[in-house]
């Protein structure tokens, strides 16, 4: 997926070093420096945010992110926003804005709150009929397998839970929700179909 791709981008620490070698490198292409100079100038936003939970669906997408600086979410929703409306504009040779209003924003205030709302954010896929457990778009498999994709951050989420068993994280969101579980997200969600 393109969103995905550009999340990543975002949220991957940048190798300046790396790229700058590319562009001094008189062995590199014209397309290699051109790619190089075009990832140094892209945002990123590792050192100001990190995505602890997400799920992309047909018509709307849910992110779990955690700040480091006070404007940290709203500068990489903006540049991500943009940015696909871009690609999407560009793609599909229409103008305009892609998305309805504005983002939702709210702050996560408790432990429980961000445990089930991870829960929320993973089994999103069963409420359009898929199996949450083998979805795509989402970052439950970095939740469950011990392998996680560097830009996703599910360590904190993740030491509330042991490995394995009636303890484990996929106990925890294989169970389904209950009024409790509801009642504890309550506002942090637009609502329970999405």
């Amino acid at each position: 997926s393109v969103f995905i791709s550009y999340l990543k981008n975002y949220l991957l620490p940048k190798k300046e070093d790396f790229l700058r070698d590319i562009l001094s490198n008189e062995n590199s292409t014209l397309k290699q420096k051109a790619e190089a100079l075009r990832q140094i100038k892209l945002n990123n936003f590792s050192e100001t945010i990190s995505l602890t939970a997400y799920c992309l669906m047909d018509n709307h997408f849910h992110l779990l992110v955690k700040q480091t600086s006070a404007d940290g979410i709203d500068r990489f929703m903006n540049s991500l926003m943009t940015r696909y409306t871009m690609y999407f504009n560009r793609r599909h040779k229409r103008v305009g804005h892609l998305f309805q209003g504005n983002y939702k924003a709210v702050i996560v205030e408790t432990e429980a709150q961000l445990l089930h709302l991870t829960r929320y954010i993973h089994q999103n896929p069963a409420s359009k009929g898929h199996a949450f457990q083998t979805y795509p778009y989402s970052s439950y498999q970095q939740y469950i397998f011990p392998k996680h994709l560097e830009w996703v951050k599910p360590e904190e989420v993740l030491s509330y839970f042991s490995r394995q068993g009636f303890n484990s994280y996929a106990s925890f969101i294989g169970d389904a929700y209950s009024y409790d579980s509801l009642q504890i997200i309550s506002g942090l969600t637009l609502n329970e179909s999405n």
